[in-house]
């Protein structure tokens, strides 16, 4: 029987999806569209270029493979027509293939050959356009391409063989990007110039444009390529030669955010550190995860479980962070029992624990007015606690500050184990490549009290030296302090929010 695209399923040949050519954008991962970033998450197979952001791979599902399929200078993987073949041979074994390539597949991405290929053996495909370099740079450095009173003609050149393009032609564009033409721009300077070109026109070399590394050298057609050997600029970077450049200094928006080029190491529990990676990042920081604790079950959960069977006895249900909250929600599921058997108040540590307990459509009647123990337990005073019964599902190990002075006020309290944190496998390696390395992190923030102690398990306090630490909250810093941590600020609100205002106040 045919199947779709004219093949027969009926075992001779094995099913085939398509091949899905995806430009990865600049460099910054969420320039990626949103159909490229559908696909690359339902992938089997993952090639990959020098020029992807390396982000996106985390962005296909665990068993998808990743396959390096880029070249560096001269130094290249595999030959184009061997990743042809391997698209090919992956396709025809019926895997969802992806492609990601910097930029653009179709501008200098050599997509078109390999397009060409799966088209030759009779593979489907698609291409998913991506935003191509010059258009980061464009809004990255506050140089548009094109601008009324200035120019309205583009041309892209490689800039590889200098000697085989025709520069009286190219020459005359009034804004010149050229790819790939670091090295060869004194040479490309010269023919410009020879044909005319003002020495005098404005000029500008971009290096992992939009990027929080990205590196800006603007001059004009005479003086760059000095200014590119005088700082020893190196591939891969892209040239704009045109008047348009002169708009750079109104419109530079990118580098003037406060953080920019900042590389600040966020410690949090990994899919738990977006939040305050994202805040970094949107600030112009390169947010650095380094996850120095890992959220796992509890070791027994028949504790938890035994509680949750006798639900409706409590009094008061405690939360002190979110997870305590996911992981009493999954126990919960999983039992005989549900939200109905809930007769308790419910008490929060702080805003993102109150926002784990909201999405369940459960009202918090009682949150300090700081997110600390100390501070839950002053908005306790007004409460009568006397033979009151209390749950608090936390981690394994937590400060007992909480329930003894529950206890000392007359309540009964069912301290249960929730979850438990611990180092990951990965933390010390991952330190070590960070920290060994020159220039150091520009800062690094810890969210919690494990989060110090666990990097200092995994690679020493004296790692720290020279790098200011930036603490969540007046716990974190007394832990931080305790083992020979300086802590240069921290929050004014222990929140992810003051901890980026903490950030921001360093010198």
């Amino acid at each position: 029987m045919p199947g779709p695209y004219g093949r027969d399923t009926n075992g001779v040949h094995p099913p085939m999806t398509k091949v899905y050519l995806i430009g990865a954008g600049p460099g910054d991962p969420e320039l990626i569209t949103i159909k490229g970033r559908r696909i690359l998450e339902q992938a089997d197979a993952v090639f990959f270029d020098h020029l992807s952001p390396s982000a996106l791979l985390d962005l296909a599902p665990p068993h998808a493979e990743r396959i390096y399929a880029g070249k560096k200078k001269s130094a290249q993987a595999f030959t184009q027509k061997e990743v042809s073949a391997m698209l090919i041979e992956r396709a025809r074994r019926g895997l969802t293939v992806v492609r990601l390539k910097g930029g653009d597949p179709f501008i200098f991405g050599r997509g078109g050959e390999e397009a060409e290929a799966l088209a030759a053996a009779g593979i489907p495909f698609e291409i998913v356009p991506g935003v191509t370099t010059p258009l980061g740079i464009a809004a990255y450095t506050g140089v548009p391409l094109t601008y009324r009173e200035l120019t309205s003609a583009v041309t892209f050149v490689t800039g590889h063989a200098v000697a085989g393009i025709d520069w009286d032609k190219i020459g005359r564009s009034e804004t010149l990007v050229i790819f790939m033409g670091l090295t060869t721009f004194p040479q490309i300077a010269r023919e410009l110039m020879a044909r005319g070109r003002s020495p005098e026109t404005p000029a500008m070399a971009v290096r992992w444009a939009t990027r929080p590394d990205q590196q800006t050298l603007t001059g004009t057609l005479a003086t760059l390529p000095g200014l590119i050997a005088a700082h020893a600029m190196k591939p891969p970077a892209t040239i704009v030669v045109g008047e348009v450049v002169r708009l750079r200094d109104k419109l530079n928006w990118y580098e003037r955010l406060p953080l920019f080029g900042k590389r600040i190491v966020v410690t949090r529990a990994k899919g738990q550190a977006n939040a305050l990676s994202a805040r970094l990042a949107a600030l112009g920081a390169a947010a650095i995860e380094i996850p120095t604790i890992e959220i796992r079950p509890a070791a027994d959960y028949a504790p938890l479980d035994r509680a949750i069977a006798h639900l409706s006895s409590y009094d008061w249900l405690i939360f002190t962070s979110a997870n305590g909250v996911r992981f009493f929600l999954d126990r919960l599921d999983r039992s005989a029992t549900d939200l109905r058997a809930l007769r308790a108040r419910i008490c929060a540590i702080g805003p993102a624990t109150r926002a784990a307990i909201e999405t369940l459509h459960l009202k918090v009647d009682l949150m300090g007015k700081e997110y600390v123990a100390e501070s839950l337990l002053e908005a306790f005073a007004p409460y009568d606690l006397a033979e009151k019964v209390v749950l608090l599902p936390r981690a394994a190990v937590a400060r007992d500050l909480v329930p003894a002075e529950l206890a000392r006020r007359g309540a009964h309290v069912d301290v249960v184990e929730a979850y438990r944190t611990v180092v990951p496998d990965e933390a010390a390696r991952q330190l070590r490549e960070v920290f060994d390395a020159a220039p150091k992190p520009d800062c690094v923030t810890f969210t919690s009290s494990s989060t110090v102690q666990n990097f200092v398990a995994a690679a020493g306090a004296e790692t720290l030296a020279g790098v200011p630490v930036v603490s969540i909250g007046p716990v974190t810093t007394r832990t931080a302090r305790a083992l020979g941590i300086e802590v240069a600020a921290e929050a004014r609100v222990f929140t992810v929010d003051g901890l980026v205002e903490a950030v921001l106040r360093l010198p």
